[in-house]
């Protein structure tokens, strides 16, 4: 009985959180969401990157750890399937620092496609890794990194 009356709270207490948020949001202003959007997607991008470095690091020579290397690959996965709804909101008409280009929002669906493919990607290179084989990890790492670049290429501000 006690754990019905805590799962009930809980889900009581979850669903007020949720509510609040949400009334929160009806009362920003448009400016406000896109500044929220944009602290949302450079948080996402954070993390992806927090992912990839070790993956990286080993690629360019630290010492190979599959268990680490298959599952940051796995979180990059699932990190890249959250991509497009993060850059859904168009922010172009205000004035948040980005490097997003606009070229995302006149090309969703290629977009969506390349965000696609590096989680095809990720999950490719996570079951080589898996193996714990170095030499067929870094043959899958390839298309895997290929997947960043090729994105970046078309729709990230050129910071290098």
């Amino acid at each position: 009985m006690k754990k019905i009356l805590v799962l009930i709270s809980a889900l009581c207490v979850t669903a007020s959180g949720l509510l609040f948020v949400a009334s929160a949001q009806n009362d920003m202003t448009p400016e406000e969401r896109a500044a929220m959007a944009v602290d949302q997607r450079k948080a996402l991008f954070k993390t992806l990157r927090f992912n990839l470095i070790p993956i990286a690091s080993m690629a360019q020579g630290a010492p190979f750890d599959a268990a680490v290397a298959e599952r940051n690959a796995r979180r990059v996965a699932a990190i890249a399937s959250m991509i497009p709804e993060v850059l859904a909101q168009d922010t172009r008409d205000f004035d948040a620092e980005t490097t997003a280009l606009d070229s995302i929002w006149e090309n969703m669906d290629d977009f969506t496609a390349k965000s696609q493919a590096l989680e095809d990607n990720a999950n490719a290179f996570a079951d080589a890794a898996s193996g714990g084989d170095f030499a067929t990890a870094m043959g899958a790492f390839r298309a895997f990194g290929g997947s960043c670049g090729n994105c970046h290429d078309t729709y990230r501000v050129d910071t290098d």
